[in-house]
């Protein structure tokens, strides 16, 4: 009862994020510039260096850089234009601001930083990513947080694993752990990779029954790393080579997830070390649901969002002054 619940709830999620969106494009442009002030006066409800942190964090920008030449101005974004959730998901936020002001706006798996400041979801973790500004982008499908009632003793000594089996370093892992007995894996897709490790999706709330669930990242972040950590079983994965807004280059190995090597060989031994350790397993689930609870005040998470556009568009030298 408590998986088709969960199930439920998160479809009914996505239906309404779709009817928020909608409704969010009804009233004039003017109504809501009007309502950024007191919006941003709102910074004295939370930790002003909390927030500075995290608009740090995710907008580096620190000099006046010129914005390139894929700029366009916030009246002209196309929200139609594919794919949709970059679109709806940036203008949740730069409704507020003045129209002629430009972005950059970089949509879908980014891997790349690019030459002049842009708006994206995602970027390398390493190296010089001052470019790379991060909003939460895609969110209905990369920011899925859930109320996991299964207590970590209770669930099965196993690492589950389901995906699209593409990509080359995916591949790898399904060659040296498909018939491993610590693991249950499956390949959802039906063309490409291995017709023998092909097996039927299942729910998130399936995965629940596992204390361990696999968690490699794909075309850039592991969509299914967010919900993991809000619950009561481990992320198992490489260290993280890309991060969003969930800041996953944040994240310390073996005290959010359990750690693995590039070359997954450690796998066995990490998984049998925890098995016999249960109270260093639950200290991870704890300190994963720690690091989780930052992202669940809206009014927080929302403020944050438009100060980092506020910052954008001041180290653009779009605007004159900034909040904080």
């Amino acid at each position: 009862m408590f998986f088709k619940k969960l199930s439920a709830k998160i479809r009914k999620n996505r239906i309404g994020y779709y009817a928020k969106t909608f409704l969010r494009q009804l009233p004039p442009a003017g109504l809501y510039e009007s309502m950024l002030s007191k919006k941003l006066t709102t910074i004295k409800q939370f930790d002003k260096a909390y927030l500075a942190e995290r608009v740090d964090y995710y907008n580096k920008l620190n000099k006046a850089t010129e914005l390139g030449d894929d700029a366009f101005a916030l009246k002209d974004m196309q929200m139609r234009q594919s794919p949709k959730t970059y679109n709806f998901d940036t203008f949740e936020y730069s409704r507020y601001f003045d129209r002629n002001l430009k972005i950059s706006l970089l949509r879908g798996d980014v891997t790349h930083v690019p030459d002049t400041p842009s708006i994206q979801k995602s970027r390398p973790v390493d190296g010089d990513n001052v470019n790379a500004v991060l909003l939460n982008l895609d969110k209905k499908r990369h920011f899925v947080f859930i109320k996991d009632n299964v207590k970590f003793s209770d669930k099965k000594d196993m690492l589950i694993g389901r995906g699209n089996m593409t990509q080359p370093h995916r591949i790898r892992f399904m060659e040296q752990y498909f018939d491993n007995p610590l693991c249950d894996l499956g390949q959802v897709n039906k063309e490409g990779g291995n017709p023998k490790w092909i097996k039927p999706k299942i729910s998130i709330a399936e995965h629940l029954a596992y204390k361990f669930i696999l968690s490699l990242e794909g075309n850039d972040v592991a969509t299914n790393l967010k919900w993991i950590m809000s619950s009561s079983s481990i992320a198992v994965m490489p260290k993280p080579k890309y991060e969003t807004w969930f800041m996953e280059g944040r994240l310390v190995a073996d005290h959010h997830y359990i750690l693995i090597k590039d070359d997954y060989s450690d796998l066995e031994e990490k998984l049998q070390y925890y098995i016999a350790h249960p109270e260093k397993a639950q200290a991870i689930v704890n300190n994963a649901n720690a690091f989780v609870k930052q992202f669940f005040n809206k009014k927080q998470e929302d403020l944050i969002a438009l100060l980092v556009l506020e910052k954008y568009f001041y180290y653009t030298s779009q605007i004159a002054e900034r909040s904080i």
